[in-house]
């Protein structure tokens, strides 16, 4: 079972979070940022800071594994790579 577990650091501004990832067999730690504009953006008023980046990853884990995510990034990147990234997290919040 995976276990994802956010905890918000102090930012300057926006937000920062460490991720730790947990699997059996081993995890994972990441460092995330998100601005405030971004978050609203992606969450508006569905969701907490904390709880859009939860299912961020596991949208991300849906997609690979734990071990191939990035270490740290800022949360807006997820749509580089993945391009339905912001309408899904939209419909999953």
């Amino acid at each position: 079972m995976t276990t994802i577990d956010v905890r918000e650091k102090p930012a300057a501004e926006g937000y920062e979070f460490q991720v730790t990832i947990k699997e059996p067999g081993g995890q994972t730690i990441h460092r995330v940022t998100l601005s405030e504009s971004d978050y609203r953006q992606l969450a508006g008023a569905k969701a907490s800071p904390e709880a859009l980046v939860a299912e961020s990853f596991r949208f991300l884990l849906e997609r690979e594994p734990k071990e191939t995510i990035l270490r740290s990034f800022d949360l807006t990147l997820i749509g580089y790579y993945f391009p339905e990234f912001e309408q899904e997290i939209g419909e999953r919040l």
